[in-house]
């Protein structure tokens, strides 16, 4: 199943809601979301800076992430970007498929 990097930024409203609910009653919140759409909640952390939150979301695929998307950051409490993640043996994969691809492609200006 494809893993997706959610980086969370919370608004006035979203920050009073941890506040009243507890990071905990967040992270359990992103874990019935995740597995209501088919996907498992892999971890969870809040964070210092720039980014309020990191999720890692296991989800059946990319259809389905962006429905995720679409539900959580349409109330606008919340600011979700996602990132689809790859593992290496993936990138093993498409290193070898673009290494067979390579004579075909014309980069530009040339």
């Amino acid at each position: 199943m494809p893993k997706y990097l959610l980086q969370v930024n919370y608004n006035q409203t979203g920050i009073q809601g941890v506040l009243k609910e507890g990071g905990t009653a967040r992270r359990e919140a992103i874990r019935q979301a995740a597995e209501s759409i088919g996907g498992t909640l892999d971890a969870f952390y809040f964070a210092f800076g720039d980014v309020d939150a990191y999720c890692i979301l296991d989800l059946p695929s990319n259809v389905i992430a962006l429905k995720a998307s679409l539900i959580g950051n349409a109330p606008g409490s919340v600011k979700v970007r996602y990132t689809v993640l790859a593992t290496p043996e993936e990138v093993d994969e498409a290193a070898a498929a673009a290494r067979a691809g390579m004579d075909a492609y014309r980069p530009p200006g040339q």
